[in-house]
């Protein structure tokens, strides 16, 4: 493909329509950026772009993708001012306004963020990671209501979303909804069986729900899963202590300092159970 391409543009340069020529090359390193990208080679990225940019400077996708290598390398500004540049040049670009609201609310400007989230939405209204995104910048803004129903759309558009599961469960449990999160964790385990993190928080609505038994034999889950996980160690260690198992409670609590050696909660619930 490349080299056909490569072909087609000296054909273009060879009957003098530069023109078209600078736009195959531009295409061309455009689309090696986005090879290169998708290896997690974001400097090479950022490099090609730029090519493709000098070349054809009206490149709005060029600019988006360049801002998204910025941004995984952690330039936030400089990835903000790549997707204004590809707003600017396509004000009906959907991903661009998503990618900036995700930059923004990276940097802690949530209404930002909401407010570009919200005219990706505008632009593609079956847009589930837009949606859920928004959801997210809402949770960090304490708006759990319009996080849940974010999520829920998210969920709506594109069933299979996991991650969309997981952050309505959180928050249906931080408003004291522990059924619902625990449904919300229960179908992330369904569609993705290996989440610890999924079983370690379902544990937690289930002790919330004074459930013990079910929390630890989620917590245990969770470690089978991801052996170095201090929070589920922490967890079980409290559970345990709540049942009155301080022997078992200080073993796991022990294993979560050793893990995360600055854990106040562990050794503050060790020493309970001491």
């Amino acid at each position: 493909m490349n080299f056909l391409k490569g072909l087609l543009g000296l054909a273009k340069k060879n009957k003098g329509d530069m023109d078209g020529a600078i736009a195959d090359d531009a295409d061309a390193y455009y689309n090696r950026g986005n090879a290169k990208a998708a290896k997690g080679d974001f400097d090479g990225a950022i490099a090609d772009f730029s090519k493709a940019i000098q070349l054809q400077p009206v490149l709005a996708e060029a600019y988006h993708n360049r801002g998204n290598a910025k941004q995984a390398k952690g330039d936030l500004d400089g990835a903000i001012a790549d997707f204004s540049k590809a707003i600017q040049l396509q004000p009906v670009l959907a991903d661009a306004y998503n990618s900036r609201g995700n930059a923004k609310q990276a940097k802690g400007d949530f209404d930002g963020a909401i407010a570009d989230l919200s005219k990706a939405i505008q632009f593609q209204p079956d847009f589930a990671v837009a949606f859920y995104n928004r959801g997210v910048a809402k949770s960090e803004k304490g708006d759990l209501d319009g996080a849940i129903a974010d999520f829920s759309k998210a969920v709506q558009l594109q069933p299979d979303f996991a991650v969309a599961y997981i952050n309505r469960g959180i928050a249906k449990a931080a408003k004291g909804d522990f059924d619902g999160a625990i449904a919300d964790y229960t179908k992330v385990i369904q569609l993705q069986p290996d989440d610890a993190v999924a079983y370690n928080n379902r544990g937690i609505a289930k002790r919330e729900k004074g459930d013990f038994d079910g929390a630890i034999a989620d917590y245990t889950k969770a470690i089978q899963l991801q052996p170095v996980l201090a929070d589920a160690y922490n967890n079980r260690g409290y559970a345990k202590q709540s049942k009155g198992d301080f022997d078992g409670a200080i073993a796991d609590l022990s294993k979560a300092i050793q893990l995360q050696p600055d854990d106040a909660v562990a050794y503050n619930n060790r020493g309970i159970a001491k």
